[in-house]
């Protein structure tokens, strides 16, 4: 025992005299790249050209099908959105076989089918190879696109769209893609309801009759199967699918901007600004700067110890994450770098963003972020290898880049051997912080004007034009507007007449019925405000002798100060009548698009710094717009004259806390009647 412990004490000892002289000033000397060993995908091609690799893995008994088709990009122009219906109409039924049908016989093996406009894919147990292929086969070679399917399709894209509108993150995606390429570029084209309702059953069939051809395709099969089994069952299901001539296209290559600029889509009733600063960048995988520009992007903002996180989210606190990107594209890719910020510290999360690009190219990069850099990236790749398709997937590329065989088996040596010189070489041709464009949904009011040091900024609506220029009356004010909404609704005194009003509004979410009714009784300071679904009450508001409460599904909880000044705000049938005399203060702030109609915009705040807007259309004067950050929008329409005073009977509502927009019908309103304390409740 006693030579056990005096071994210890020598070992220790020896250990901290080791340790004692390491040199902790500078990183130790990487080691060698380890040796990757890549199983090699097995490859054939059949006689109508289309290329199988394979690549068995006997592990689980299973069995995937990857069907690739190699196109160029198309303009669908008018028919924009058309690609997006291809895959679900393939599925919507064969010759042989119903929508229903087809996925019944899918489940009932357990398997996964599923299409896209170039890719196919199925997965199935190894005894059911043969019923999946059956399956896959079929969707491939009989297709019968039904009527039908289109219709909910294109019901479900319009309802997709229309959400879209009011998503900042939806809206921020469409402003970058039309700034950086146009909308006259395949990566640029944006779907409308025009565009959807476009579409045809005989376009979506002239899609599939002029690419789904065997000689663009490539077949990727991963499991339990031998090259002399994949050589069969190839040929026994894709065997007979005749090749065609398939069109080919060109494009330019977008070009950067002449000098950085801000493109801004208002949305007032954000309280977050999405930043996206971006450039084109032509990238494809193999090219001499291709993985160096992965280790590039790595320290710039690819994870959580990058510059941007540091910076923008543990420094200063702006967000909950910041990130870059630098993508690789055949066609072209984009370099960006994003986050979701505060409205009062967008401009200075922008001049952030700025400084760290602009740094990262003047002053490159330290032995210790690259050294970092290369760990988690030799981890991510060699975690990659871990998923059978992981090897297809690097054939298949190997093939459609025209890499070198060895690309991936050299992968983590080439990456492994490049110097802080070559990182910071490849910041320097890649990127140009003179030369990006900042686009940004947000608050236009309070963040445009601090934008403006950035670069000259351009209006866009949340479709991705440029915004219509709209000049408002120069006498035009907040005052002026209310008056002639009030006017148009009957007059003051018609308005002022109705003291109280109980109203009915019947919708349906997702097949889901709802209700929500409204109490108004300004005499009193009473209101009341109830969603019900299924006749359960969900969520209620109440306001009551100056004090409010709020339940959702039975917890219920005291409204805050400011909380209750904005309840009192909305207490009101027609509050445009009481703003002044209640100590509102209104601010007009222009003349604005509200989905293609002009209207003026109105702030309204409280003495707490609650605020809402509503927007009045300048050729009607009627209200056709309501902003809340917290609830959401909403929209009026469809007014009627009820007891001589015009009342909206369709809302939108368009809140954060519904999947979809909610469409609510006015069924039952009656006005001046007597409210209790109980219809309160």
């Amino acid at each position: 025992m006693k030579k056990i412990a005096i071994a210890f004490v020598f070992t220790l000892l020896a250990t901290l005299g080791s340790y004692a002289q390491v040199d902790r000033s500078k990183l130790p000397d990487s080691g060698p790249a380890p040796e990757i060993k890549i199983g090699e995908a097995e490859t054939f091609t059949l006689d109508n050209g289309l290329k199988v690799f394979l690549v068995k893995n006997t592990k689980l008994p299973r069995v995937s099908f990857t069907l690739v088709l190699e196109r160029d990009p198309i303009l669908q122009g008018d028919k924009t959105g058309m690609t997006g219906f291809v895959g679900e109409m393939m599925m919507g039924g064969t010759k042989n076989r119903t929508k229903d049908q087809l996925d019944q016989e899918i489940d009932f093996i357990g398997a996964s089918l599923s299409a896209s406009s170039t890719s196919m894919f199925a997965s199935s147990l190894k005894k059911h190879q043969e019923k999946i292929l059956e399956l896959m086969a079929d969707v491939l070679y009989n297709p019968v696109f039904p009527q039908e399917e289109l219709d909910k399709l294109k019901k479900q894209s319009l309802t997709g769209l229309a959400q879209s509108k009011d998503n900042p993150n939806a809206i921020s995606s469409r402003l970058s893609r039309t700034v950086l390429y146009g909308k006259n570029h395949p990566y640029g084209e944006i779907e409308s309801e025009e565009t959807i309702n476009n579409i045809t059953v005989e376009d979506v069939k002239g899609y599939y009759n002029t690419y789904f051809k065997p000689n663009i395709a490539y077949l990727a099969i991963v499991g339990d199967m031998d090259k002399s089994e994949a050589e069969k069952v190839v040929k026994q299901y894709f065997g007979k699918w005749a090749k065609g001539n398939v069109p080919t296209f060109t494009y330019p290559m977008p070009e950067r901007a002449s000098k950085r600029a801000v493109a801004l889509v208002d949305r007032s009733s954000s309280v977050q600004s999405v930043i996206n600063v971006t450039q084109p960048v032509d990238m494809k995988i193999g090219d001499p700067d291709y993985i160096s520009s992965r280790l590039l992007n790595q320290i710039l903002g690819g994870g959580s110890a990058s510059r941007l996180f540091m910076n923008l989210r543990e420094d200063k606190g702006y967000t909950y994450g910041a990130y870059s990107s630098i993508g690789a594209d055949k066609l072209v890719a984009t370099i960006s770098a994003n986050a979701s910020v505060r409205t009062e510290v967008t401009d200075s999360a922008v001049y952030e963003f700025i400084y760290e690009i602009q740094n990262l190219v003047d002053n490159g990069v330290t032995e210790e972020e690259l050294a970092k850099a290369k760990a988690e990236l030799s981890g991510s790749f060699g975690r990659s290898l871990e998923q059978p398709g992981t090897v297809a997937n690097f054939a298949l590329n190997i093939d459609r880049y025209n890499l070198p065989k060895d690309y991936y088996e050299t992968y983590l040596k080439k990456l492994n051997a490049l110097t802080v010189a070559d990182i910071n070489a490849t910041a320097k041709r890649l990127i140009e912080p003179d030369k990006f464009i900042i686009t940004t949904v947000g608050n236009g009011s309070e963040i445009k004007e601090k934008l403006a040091q950035f670069g000259e900024v351009i209006m866009y609506d949340n479709m991705g034009s440029p915004a219509k220029e709209l000049v408002a009356d120069e006498n035009m004010t907040a005052e002026k507007v209310l008056d002639t909404y009030l006017k148009a609704i009957g007059g003051v005194d018609q308005v002022k007449a109705i003291k109280t009003a109980k109203i009915s509004m019947d919708a349906v979410v997702m097949g889901t019925p709802l209700n929500l009714s409204f109490i108004y009784d300004s005499q009193n300071g009473r209101y009341g405000q109830k969603l019900s679904v299924g006749g359960n009450v969900m969520q209620k508001t109440t306001l009551a002798d100056g004090k409010g409460s709020m339940s959702v599904q039975g917890q219920s909880v005291e409204l805050t100060e400011e909380q209750l000044a904005e309840a009192k705000l909305n207490s009101f049938l027609f509050p445009e009548a009481v703003y002044q005399e209640n100590g509102y203060t209104l601010t007009f702030d222009g003349l604005k698009d509200v989905d293609g109609t002009p209207a003026y915009k109105v702030i309204i705040a409280t003495a707490s710094g609650a605020k809402l807007t509503n927007y009045y259309a300048q050729e009607s004067g009627l209200k056709i717009k309501y902003e809340n950050p917290a609830s959401g929008d909403t929209y009026y329409s469809d007014y009627q004259a009820k007891d001589g005073v015009l009342l909206p009977m369709a809302w939108t509502i368009k809140s954060p806390a519904i999947p979809v927009p909610l469409e609510a019908k006015v069924t039952s309103m009656e006005l001046n009647v007597p409210v209790t304390d109980e219809d309160v409740k």
